[in-house]
């Protein structure tokens, strides 16, 4: 078994609010859960213009882990509307 895990760090664009900031984040965590992965809002909660993105998925095999964490990557990075800053990946096998 095979667990990999994203954190992405995401600029957001004209945002003034963290309403405006929900409109903007909610959509991506809902397509990439699509991706059939865990996927949570996990920091930067009280900055507008901010925002960190957590991504979790579970395999049977590295190859299939980093598959899965590819598509979730590019999934956040055609977005026009946010900057990607930085994206953090760890995969972890059974015997870690």
């Amino acid at each position: 078994m095979f667990v990999g895990s994203l954190e992405i760090d995401l600029l957001l664009g004209d945002i003034h609010s963290l309403k405006q900031k929900r409109s903007v984040v909610r959509p991506i965590v809902a397509s990439l859960a699509r991706l059939r992965v865990a996927v949570a809002e996990v920091d930067d909660l009280d900055l507008h213009r901010r925002a960190r993105i957590g991504v979790a998925a579970v395999a049977g095999d590295v190859r299939h882990v980093g598959e899965i964490l590819d598509a979730c990557e590019s999934l956040v990075s055609n977005r026009p509307e946010i900057e990607v800053l930085s994206v953090r990946r760890h995969i972890r096998g059974s015997d870690d």
